[in-house]
């Protein structure tokens, strides 16, 4: 630690330890106690209750779960594949034109999610490729707003990689296809592994841009959320928090486990 005198370290230690509770760990614990309470009219909960826990496997609820898991998968599926696939290619172009394309690839994370759904909106809401009203623009647009996050990790990745294994291997009469399979994906599998569990955190909780395009037979858990809150349903809305903060810390620890395997 760069503080050396013991009670600055100390001092240190606990403005830090104040930041994290106020900041990460009292908006967490706020929000289970909320989804337990059954009415809250003091500084603490007038009484408990599970109805609301249990109102989270309604139905319903379950229908937005299962969207919120799809579309978090299949958008950072779309994401990972397409983004790897830029990191790897934007290297070979030439100076100019790389520094360009690398801007355009970081753009979604430049503009505000809605400016993104709602120019995808458009986009596809015409001919030749109408996606409006259908599960696909939801994906596309998730895809859209993490492939920047996907592409920035895999691409730094590949910027550390020794020039020279692609050399050896080509000496050595392996072709640019066996190269890429057995030595450079494999070398990325960890980044790419890591790229995946970000895109698949931020797709769970994107609200900005999937409201503004998502049909009503596909509307994802925060979009039920927004949709609770906004009609004053706190408790309802906290319970389904606490169960999208549940399946995510899930799917990310799976993906986590796929990434020290990788390792």
């Amino acid at each position: 630690m760069l503080v050396r005198n013991p009670a600055a370290r100390v001092a240190v230690w606990a403005v830090f330890a104040v930041v994290l509770l106020t900041l990460v760990v009292t908006p967490i614990a706020v929000t289970v106690i909320t989804a337990f309470s059954a009415s809250w009219t003091s500084v603490l909960p007038s009484a408990l209750t599970t109805d609301h826990v249990a109102d989270v496997f309604t139905p319903e609820n379950a229908a937005s779960i299962g969207v919120s898991v799809q579309t978090a998968l299949l958008a950072s599926a779309l994401a990972v594949v397409a983004g790897t696939w830029a990191a790897l290619a934007v290297p070979s172009l030439p100076g100019r034109l790389r520094g360009a394309v690398d801007a355009f690839f970081h753009l979604p994370v430049a503009v505000p999610s809605v400016v993104v759904g709602l120019g995808v909106l458009v986009a596809f809401s015409a001919p030749p490729l109408v996606l409006g009203g259908t599960p696909s623009i939801v994906i596309l647009v998730q895809a859209i707003l993490v492939f920047a996050f996907a592409y920035s990790m895999v691409s730094a990745a590949v910027s550390q990689l020794d020039p020279m294994l692609d050399k050896v291997g080509g000496s050595l009469g392996a072709s640019s296809l066996r190269l890429l399979l057995t030595v450079r994906l494999p070398l990325l599998l960890p980044s790419i592994a890591a790229a995946a569990g970000l895109s698949v955190a931020l797709c769970m909780g994107e609200l900005g841009a999937t409201i503004m395009v998502y049909p009503a037979s596909w509307r994802t858990l925060p979009v039920t959320v927004f949709t609770q809150s906004d009609r004053g349903d706190l408790f309802g809305a906290a319970a389904n928090t606490m169960f999208l903060v549940l399946v995510t810390v899930v799917i990310l620890g799976v993906l986590s486990a796929f990434r020290r395997r990788a390792r």
